[in-house]
């Protein structure tokens, strides 16, 4: 039996942009994009583990909004359960510490990245939603 690891991820939105970020060459899946956040402590509600997480990694404050998507990928170090989240930035500027780059990238263009798999069906909806 795979391990079972529940994450989650913020897509912040800045004027049109979302915030993206490259995985560094020391984590899993090495330069691939994915929405930053991280995995859910015991006790903590998504939304709690997302805030915690903007602050450890990118040392920023967002704040929390509509969920986008449930999506579960099955890779070789088990199955991920990412929950993707809208929020937006209240305090500080996203800081690089962990990933590689991050970057803003128009709403209609996230697909001009190579995406974590398991992020894929939050930006087809991100996509269809800013299209609309």
């Amino acid at each position: 039996m795979k391990k079972q690891i529940n994450v989650v991820g913020a897509v912040v939105v800045c004027d049109g942009t979302i915030l993206a970020a490259q995985r560094s060459p020391s984590m899993s899946l090495p330069g691939m994009w994915e929405f930053p956040g991280g995995k859910i402590e015991p006790g903590e509600t998504p939304q709690q583990a997302l805030r915690r997480e903007m602050q450890e990694e990118l040392l920023c404050v967002v704040e929390i909004g509509d969920e986008i998507e449930i999506t579960s990928h099955e890779y070789d170090f088990g199955i991920v359960t990412l929950t993707t989240f809208y929020a937006k930035l209240t305090k500080g500027q996203p800081k690089l510490t962990e990933h590689s780059e991050i970057r803003w990238i128009p709403a209609a263009h996230l697909d001009s990245v190579e995406w974590a798999p398991a992020d894929i069906p939050a930006v087809n909806r991100i996509m269809r939603d800013f299209a609309a």
